[in-house]
């Protein structure tokens, strides 16, 4: 047996055979030493295009889309027949006015809850039933400057909302980010749909945006006016509004082209401002 086997360690096919194993494995790991001159980070304007690349809104073939809110600033384009199923309805960032809860609450005949904790005044709604929260979105129940903040989980679980079917507005400066990169899937699984405006252009509203459509269909961007700058190209703007339709009802149009912008519907933010939809080269 130990010839045997003294003749097996010295049998020259074996040798090579070993000898081409261990020249792979360190060529392997030369390449993954290699990896990040091979794959070097993005640069900023490489993730606005991919950014832009998301947005890119796709064709539903059962939306019928309508304008609810104010005729500027504050309004929202919705698949109004697609909202027939909502039994709550949550309303972030409200200001002086509420005219979006308002609509819905007065349309839909549901509760709207509106969370603000830098405006406590109580918006209007004759007949409408809006429910004032002075309390902030966040990515974290805490509390900062006197100020209450708590995650969308949380607020819906308190309303007694958690297993109801909801739709949201969203328009908080920034504040989405962190609040909805926290929440869970299945939380968000129980929108139908997010109407809602994004603030920023870097990775990490990347990552949120491709975070969102794993939920929802993107089916329109606009662009706020107020945020045009050639900063942040391809982009026109560093600030718009999107509308997120949960992949449970929405059906994608087949065969269809990328919507055209802006929607007949749209209008600019900023009434006196000039426009400016259009990708920057």
């Amino acid at each position: 047996m130990a010839n045997a086997m003294s003749t097996q360690g010295t049998d020259p096919v074996r040798k090579g055979v070993k000898w081409t194993a261990l020249v792979t494995f360190l060529v392997s790991v030369a390449a993954l030493g290699a990896a990040p001159a091979l794959y070097p980070k993005p640069t900023a304007r490489q993730l606005r295009e991919r950014l832009l690349k998301e947005l890119q809104p796709v064709a539903l073939e059962n939306c019928t889309m309508e304008r609810f809110g104010s005729p500027n600033d504050g309004g929202y384009l919705m698949c109004g027949n697609l909202l027939g199923r909502i039994q709550s309805a949550y309303s972030y960032g409200i200001g002086p006015s509420d005219d979006w809860g308002c609509e819905v609450s007065l349309r839909f005949g549901v509760s709207v809850h509106e969370y603000d904790c830098f405006d406590p005044s109580r918006p209007a709604c004759p007949k409408g039933r809006l429910v004032f929260h002075d309390e902030c979105i966040g990515g974290i129940a805490t509390t900062q400057d006197a100020r209450l903040f708590d995650t969308l989980t949380h607020q819906i679980s308190k309303n007694g909302d958690a297993h109801k079917t909801l739709v949201v507005k969203i328009d908080v400066e920034g504040a989405e980010l962190d609040s909805l990169l926290a929440t869970p899937d299945a939380v968000l699984d129980r929108i139908d749909q997010l109407a809602m405006e994004i603030h920023g252009a870097d990775g990490r509203f990347l990552n949120l945006v491709r975070k969102l459509k794993r939920t929802f269909h993107l089916v329109h961007l606009h662009f706020n006016n107020q945020a045009c700058s050639v900063r942040y190209k391809p982009l026109p703007a560093w600030a718009y509004q999107v509308l997120l339709v949960n992949k449970r009802i929405g059906l994608l149009a087949a065969g269809a082209p990328t919507p055209a912008l802006p929607n007949r519907l749209d209008a600019p933010d900023y009434v006196m401002g000039h426009e400016c939809q259009s990708p920057i080269q």
